[in-house]
């Protein structure tokens, strides 16, 4: 137990990554602080601004300053992607535990306490929230991620309802194992099965509001870019430990192929006689051939660089110390 926890619950980090979010930021940390008023334990919120082009940043220093120094403002200098505010909220949080909802007042606070609860009893490494009862439009939002949620369970063989929401409770030793990039949030259960056992891996109903300030940054559109990045997945959970065998087979194949339209064409050429400099199998042939030494090159360096082992950064003592100054504490 670090010297700054509590007797009671795990330090908890809750990560918010916002953008054009100005009129929801004054209720979204009243409402962390309503359902974390009970928390027995030291907890901290992190709110990421991802390059907001409206008075996000203001109206989350406002609350810095009105709440105080457990709650954190970190600014990104341009709009990167809810996966990267996301990564740099993790980057920066102090707790064992990191919860991560949206900045829209659709997921509930009130469920994280819960959440807490049950990870610990059933000692999870990470458990999803799931939007029961969904309030949203059915062809803009349901619809995207319905499709999507069915794509990534058939793929990827980790079965949830729900990849979409993004109320999560993980183990911050856990997450740090892995790093988040592209549209890569709404595929973290699958990231972290690569580092845990699935059975670490659950998800529980939780509440879900309808949006009131603001507009939804996703539409149908994100369904193509979750096909793209589950290409990237695929690649990662079947060959991460042997890439050479991906880059080698098809090199195989490719060879294979050319080197037997090259063996047809010797025959054609020695044993018949015939002149096979004008025949389109020929440049076919060689090109395969030039393929295939590309591909198993490829695999090789792929196998050497996978043997480089990568350690996500951690931020420092004093780094945390200057970023995060202090706790939430619970009331005694």
């Amino acid at each position: 137990m670090s010297q700054n926890q509590s007797a009671g619950k795990p330090n908890l980090s809750i990560v918010i990554p916002v953008y054009n979010e100005e009129d929801n930021i004054q209720p979204l940390v009243a409402r962390v602080h309503e359902g974390l008023a009970a928390y027995e334990g030291n907890w901290e919120l992190l709110l990421v601004d991802d390059g907001s082009s409206d008075a996000t940043a203001e109206r989350i220093e406002q609350a810095v300053a009105q709440y105080g120094a457990h709650v954190n403002y970190i600014g990104l200098a341009r709009n990167s992607g809810q996966t990267a505010a996301m990564q740099a909220g993790i980057d920066h949080a102090r707790g064992e535990l990191i919860c991560t909802l949206d900045g829209d007042l659709q997921n509930d606070p009130v469920d994280i306490p819960r959440m807490v609860d049950i990870l610990l009893e059933r000692k999870l490494d990470l458990l999803c929230g799931q939007r029961a009862k969904r309030q949203d439009a059915w062809l803009s939002r349901k619809l995207p991620s319905m499709i999507a949620n069915r794509l990534i369970a058939r793929v990827t063989g980790v079965n949830l309802h729900d990849y979409g929401c993004s109320l999560k409770l993980m183990r911050t030793s856990v997450i740090r194992r892995v790093r988040l990039y592209g549209e890569m949030h709404r595929l973290i259960p699958v990231w972290v099965a690569t580092v845990t056992s699935p059975k670490r891996i659950a998800e529980i109903p939780v509440a879900h509001h309808a949006r009131i300030h603001g507009v939804s940054k996703y539409g149908i559109s994100r369904t193509f870019r979750v096909i793209l990045d589950l290409l990237t997945v695929f690649f990662f959970l079947r060959f991460r430990a042997r890439p050479g065998h991906f880059f080698g087979s098809i090199g195989l194949a490719l060879g294979f192929f050319g080197g037997l339209g090259m063996t047809y064409l010797a025959f054609v050429k020695f044993a018949l006689g015939e002149s096979i400099g004008s025949r389109p199998l020929l440049l076919i042939s060689v090109m395969l051939l030039m393929f295939a030494g590309q591909f198993i090159t490829t695999g090789i360096l792929a196998e050497m660089v996978s043997r480089v082992l990568y350690a996500p950064r951690e931020l420092p003592p004093a780094e945390l110390a200057s970023s995060a100054p202090s706790w939430k504490q619970p009331h005694v």
